[in-house]
């Protein structure tokens, strides 16, 4: 069981992904900056981003401010749904690589697998970006490559031409949105399994049956939130750009939740809105 944040999954190809991150969703880049060095400093070690998050240079900036080595920092970003396709990936990912000012990522993700723009053609932009990701693996540009958001149909369209698996994949997971299928069908892949907004956006802060629990447990929402992650075998990327509650989100290691309020907690439907569907989303 975990104990720390310096405890990890392991990765299919061996590589070490830790197994609570920083989010960095809806925060620009001069907050990105600060929740990025904030979390540097109380022990994180996993950062998550996206081009979509327009923050990625402001990620860049705390990494370089903290004055960790590249090597002590997990590093994930993602590729904009806009620049699917074989070159357009490639530029893309140089793009990234310039805004973070890093000269290698830990994780690159396909963050939506049919976007608007290719809803057409989407398997063959899908296959022709992975293609790009295999290259850039395979240059050791990236040490892990991934999707997010993917349903087994697309997963499965995707291996119709891979060389390599998807080695994770990042899904809305929280309270009440487990997604049982595709999660059944990443563990049965040996692929791992992210959960992003794992607060719901911050609508569990509002349920009275986990203010009652927190309350029996000694312990805020939020943290329940991010051990039942673990016990569920997630890695959890919480977003906040608030130092005290970065801080806070990594005090889960001192207590277990027991399995009835673990299940209770994933019944919770409503309270985190609903998973978003891949196949129509707008964007």
């Amino acid at each position: 069981m975990f104990k720390s944040l310096n405890d990890t999954y392991k990765i299919s190809n061996g590589v070490e992904i830790p197994c609570v991150g920083l989010g960095t969703w809806q925060s620009k880049d001069d907050v990105a900056r600060i929740a990025v060095l904030s979390a540097l400093s109380f022990g994180y070690r996993l950062i998550d981003t996206a081009a979509a998050y327009g923050n990625e240079r402001g990620v860049g900036q705390g990494i370089k401010d903290s004055g960790l080595k590249r090597e002590e920092i997990f590093v994930t970003s993602k590729l904009r749904n806009a620049d699917h396709g074989y070159r357009s990936t490639m530029e893309a990912f140089e793009l990234t690589m310039s805004k973070l000012g890093l000269d290698y990522l830990d994780l690159y993700l396909i963050h939506w697998p049919n976007p608007v723009q290719y809803r057409t053609t989407w398997k063959k932009a899908m296959q022709e970006t992975w293609r790009a990701f295999e290259d850039l693996y395979e240059a050791g540009k990236i040490r892990a490559i991934g999707v997010s958001n993917f349903m087994p149909h697309h997963i499965d369209a995707l291996m119709e031409t891979a060389r390599i698996k998807p080695m994770v994949n990042q899904l809305k997971l929280c309270p009440g949105i487990t997604q049982p299928e595709i999660v059944d069908y990443c563990r049965a892949n040996d692929i791992v399994v992210e959960a992003y907004s794992p607060f719901g956006t911050g609508t569990i802060f509002r349920s009275a049956v986990m203010q009652e629990m927190a309350a029996r447990y000694g312990k805020t929402v939020g943290q329940l939130c991010l051990r039942w992650c673990l016990q569920m075998g997630f890695v959890s990327l919480p977003k906040s750009a608030n130092p005290m509650r970065i801080k806070e989100n990594t005090d889960i290691f001192d207590f277990v939740l027991e399995q009835a309020d673990m299940d209770i907690i994933s019944a919770l439907e409503g309270s985190c809105g609903e998973a978003p569907d891949p196949d129509n989303i707008l964007f």
